[in-house]
């Protein structure tokens, strides 16, 4: 399991409109922890069950395009990647403060 963090931008939309968007990729995508969103820009964090950081990478890449259209997705590009292993997630959980709980699947303003 690879923990990913994608962050996309793009042109501002109504935050409704995002809000709605994302909503919708949750239920597309199951695996999905959380998302935090502007009218500009989201991050989505998610576990990927992918065979190797390659794979995971490849497919987080993907993500946003591959559920445009079914989520309704704005036309945003990503800026931001990160694909970590399970044990340094937990390290840095274990490392840091712990962030305001959000829950499973859940969407917040940043």
């Amino acid at each position: 399991m690879w923990h990913v963090t994608l962050t996309v931008v793009g042109e501002a939309v109504p935050v409704r409109q995002i809000r709605g968007a994302l909503e919708r990729l949750t239920h597309e995508q199951p695996f999905l922890l959380s998302a935090r969103y502007a009218s500009d820009r989201a991050e989505l964090r998610y576990w990927e069950e992918a065979r190797d950081l390659e794979d995971a990478a490849a497919l987080a890449l993907r993500l946003w395009g591959e559920h445009r259209t079914s989520a309704d997705l704005p036309q945003w590009r990503v800026v931001g990647l990160e694909v970590v292993d399970r044990g340094t997630f937990q390290q840095r959980a274990m490392d840091t403060p712990a962030p305001a709980l959000v829950p499973a699947g859940g969407v917040r303003p940043f």
